[in-house]
């Protein structure tokens, strides 16, 4: 239905908002993935390519309340060469440039729906969330905010709890549905919490630049609380975003006298703990 640039000339890469028409019959629930098969065939074999899955970015409904729409949150995958200090323009990624060219009456060949990890828990309205992305992580999150704050819905009607969001990007024009989170933060104060990590704009405390796990680690006593109280905590972005946090509240759990492995455990046993990387 629709491709839209939703960063600043100035981000790390250009990341799409894509639109997309289901006709209702691909039903989902915000958490989970879309599958997509890019058209064509892969040059090594001559077969087609593999599927590649996506986060969906909108809450059932879509971004139009029809149930009939779905969107997907894509960053562009390029390729830098060094020799020529540029993106390689013989290489990018097959499905991510394929989604962000396409237009309006694209066809596109999709799988799923898919995913149990990332659900939420709406037996409990007074769940606390708290929800920590880099990138394009952002995209089941921006389904749970609409889900929690904008649609005339039964689930928005009662939700009392608080929904804290953080996102680690480079810079400010890489942030991704601000404007969306800022009216849920002017609008509901009390239930919902936003924070940024921009690495390259802001530092942590020990003067170097601020990573997402930096500014999760601000608020630890109070984050530790939420969870002993039952709050759920989700993580979605790069693989390469949770050593860091895993070591960060390895060395909170120290500093507390807990046993790292143990409090994860004891999370995951909860289903307290939500891990979604690629």
């Amino acid at each position: 239905m629709s491709t839209k640039r939703i960063v600043g000339p100035k981000a790390t890469g250009e990341t799409c908002h894509i639109i997309i028409d289901h006709n209702g019959d691909f039903p989902y629930i915000e958490g989970q993935s879309w599958g997509v098969l890019p058209p064509g065939t892969r040059e090594k074999d001559g077969k087609p390519h593999a599927v590649r899955l996506y986060s969906i970015a909108s809450s059932r409904y879509g971004d139009d309340m029809t149930g009939k729409t779905g969107s997907l949150c894509v960053r562009r995958a390029t390729y830098w060469c060094p020799e020529l200090k540029a993106d390689d323009p013989t290489k990018k990624g097959v499905c991510s440039n394929f989604l962000c060219d396409s237009t309006p009456g694209t066809s596109i060949d999709m799988t799923g729906p898919a995913g149990k990890v990332m659900l939420m828990p709406e037996q409990n309205p007074n769940t606390d969330y708290i929800m920590v992305a880099t990138g394009t992580g952002i995209a089941p999150f921006r389904g749970f905010v609409r889900r929690l704050f904008f649609e005339a819905t039964p689930a928005a009607d009662v939700y009392k709890g608080e929904a804290w969001l953080f996102l680690g990007v480079a810079n400010s024009d890489a942030l991704l549905y601000d404007d969306e989170f800022q009216d849920a933060k002017s609008r509901y104060p009390k239930n919902f919490r936003l924070d940024y990590a921009l690495s390259r704009e802001q530092e942590n405390k020990a003067g170097g630049k601020m990573y997402i796990q930096d500014k999760v680690e601000e608020y630890a006593d109070e984050i530790f609380t939420k969870l002993e109280n039952g709050a759920h905590m989700y993580f979605c972005g790069l693989k390469g975003m949770m050593p860091g946090i895993q070591d960060m509240l390895a060395g909170v759990c120290k500093s507390k006298g807990l046993e790292y492995e143990e409090w994860i455990k004891g999370l995951k046993e909860k289903k307290q703990w939500h891990v979604e990387v690629y």
